[in-house]
């Protein structure tokens, strides 16, 4: 049965009059940024008590220190050859570790593309992050994705895809879908804020508001959408005030203070949950490193814009914060570091002598039975490849008699 519009207000608007004809200014809505801990690890002078645990704690913190070592070192990997693409999370290591801390195991994550910080928050092991970026045989996408395009179905991860934005409206329709079920879960999708300028933006806040989807909306706005600054991107107070105008709750945080991230996501997760409605968050950070390996932002900054920020580092302030609370010991985060890098190495050597995926593995997994045009381009495929088996070094060789 259809639902009865409401008479007395058909347009959903409010019902106020006025004589006075005037513009409404576009900064009548400014939304200040919440913040809790500052650049020397100290609260800020009137700042709410954190109610972040210890565990939470170091756990936020050893993930941020192994991102920050695992990033450098693949990027020097792709530099060296040995893998394709890569994109570092520098900079908004807290936005992203923080966020994700303040989940439930139960909950859905949708990601960009910077956010394996979150996947390794949850779980995601070292050797399962280098087989993805080496698309081997012990990948859990088979080789089928590029590198940091990370999925896990036991953690709650969705895969990534390449086409920016197109993860918002996928979020609130499976943030709908939560609702439905009656599961006590919510959905956090990350975009940056140049995908904000997408049209799939709009409809997923719309789709989201309208159906009461208890769906996060995480807008890491670090400044730059590849080489486009901000203001170049986009008029008005950044990107939380538009989920106002999409009738939903929205707060800015400061995103290089892991602990106002954690309560700001906390306390939208538990609203979410709660009514069944979406909420806005915009982390406000900075992208340290360059947009992907594919990029040069020499191009279109200064270097001393990168140093101002780059000295307001957010695993940094989140170390001295641990320092003081008798969290951490300093001489025993050095040796961690030290052990990481080895780790890292090790793994990194170890998975890119791992075989890659099957050939025929390209057109399994998606149909219970491979359809008949698939496995038809994949024959034209294979004796493609045997007949220049010179252009496809990597794969002619692995061609036996069974393909």
């Amino acid at each position: 049965m259809a639902k009865l519009m409401n008479v007395d207000n058909p347009n959903n608007t409010s019902k106020e009059d006025t004589l006075e004809l005037q513009f409404v200014s576009e900064h009548a809505l400014s939304i200040p940024t919440f913040k809790m801990l500052d650049e020397n690890g100290e609260l800020y002078k009137g700042a709410m008590a954190s109610s972040m645990d210890k565990e939470t704690a170091i756990r936020i913190y050893e993930t941020m220190r192994f991102i920050r070592v695992f990033d450098e070192r693949m990027l020097a990997a792709q530099r060296q050859g040995r893998i394709s693409f890569y994109m570092q999370c520098l900079g908004e290591e807290a936005a992203v570790t923080a966020s994700a801390a303040a989940l439930e195991d139960q909950d859905m994550i949708f990601a960009q593309y910077r956010e394996q910080a979150a996947l390794a928050y949850r779980g995601f092991s070292l050797e399962q992050f280098m087989h993805q970026n080496f698309s081997n045989a012990k990948d859990l996408g088979k080789g089928r994705q590029m590198p940091i395009h990370y999925g896990s179905k036991e953690l709650n991860y969705c895969t990534i895809s390449s086409p920016l934005g197109t993860q918002i409206p996928q979020a609130a329709g499976y943030a709908y879908g939560q609702k439905l079920k009656g599961n006590k879960a919510t959905t956090i999708c990350y975009f940056g804020e140049g995908a904000a300028s997408e049209g799939d933006f709009h409809a997923g806040l719309n789709m989201a508001a309208v159906h009461k989807a208890p769906v996060l909306f995480f807008a890491r706005n670090n400044g730059y959408a590849i080489s486009t600054p901000a203001h170049e991107q986009f008029k008005g107070d950044g990107i939380a005030v538009r989920g106002v105008g999409y009738g939903m709750k929205s707060i800015r945080v400061d995103g290089v203070d892991a602990l106002a991230v954690f309560e700001a996501v906390k306390m939208a997760r538990e609203y979410a949950v709660e009514n069944n409605e979406p909420v806005l968050i915009e982390s406000i950070a900075y992208r340290l490193a360059a947009h992907s390996s594919s990029d040069d932002p020499t191009g279109y900054r200064e270097k001393a814009e990168e140093d101002t920020f780059r000295a307001n580092c957010p695993i940094e302030r989140f170390r001295k914060f641990m320092l003081k609370q008798g969290w951490l010991d300093e001489a025993e985060d050095e040796k961690a570091k030290e052990r990481i890098k080895t780790e890292v190495l090790d793994a990194l050597k170890a998975s890119e002598k791992v075989e890659k995926p099957a050939l025929e593995e390209i057109v399994t997994d998606v149909y219970a039975e491979v359809p008949e045009h698939l496995q038809k381009q994949y024959d034209q495929l294979k004796e493609h490849i045997k007949k220049y088996p010179e252009a496809y070094p990597g794969t002619s060789g692995r061609l036996g008699e069974s393909n």
